[in-house]
């Protein structure tokens, strides 16, 4: 199954919940509403084939409404194709569904992006920092965190 054939096929499904689909040097990016999130990569993954999540991110598009996206690539073992699924998250609600329960790498791919960008995942297993000790302060990949962390002099260079 290529690309073009799951796109469609997803489209077909959940043709409101597609928001945009861009191609661009042979990958394909589908961004979805976040509502829907689960219900879309269990359709992906259980009727699709796309049965590994390679990665999961947060992006901060600090400026811009919706100031986050959380990016999710995908593969499928088989056919060899891959996906990439995009859903815009607003800074005022930073919180979108768990696809832990779809492909488990998600725990701990959503614990990081949680720990470093800030964003919530709702009914995730076990959301607790996974990079940072647990009393730090701030979410250190936004981009108004403060260069030199929390309650920290400026970097100066090295003294000799």
């Amino acid at each position: 199954m290529s690309e073009h054939v799951a796109v469609a096929k997803l489209q077909g499904k959940f043709s409101s919940e597609v928001l945009e689909v861009k191609e661009f040097r042979g990958e394909t990016t589908v961004t979805v509403k976040k509502e829907d999130i689960v219900a879309i990569c269990s359709f992906l993954k259980n009727e699709l084939g796309y049965n590994l999540l390679t990665d999961l991110c947060g992006v901060d598009y600090l400026g811009r409404t919706p100031r986050f996206q959380v990016v999710y690539n995908i593969y499928n073992i088989t056919t060899k194709d891959r996906l990439r699924i995009k859903t815009p998250v607003e800074e005022s609600d930073a919180n979108i569904d768990t696809v832990s329960g779809v492909w488990s790498t998600a725990n701990w791919l959503e614990r990081e992006c949680w720990d470093l960008m800030g964003i919530g995942f709702n009914n995730h297993p076990d959301l607790r920092r996974i990079l940072l000790p647990d009393d730090w302060e701030g979410h250190p990949l936004r981009k108004d965190y403060p260069v030199q962390g929390p309650d920290r002099e400026p970097y100066q260079g090295r003294v000799s």
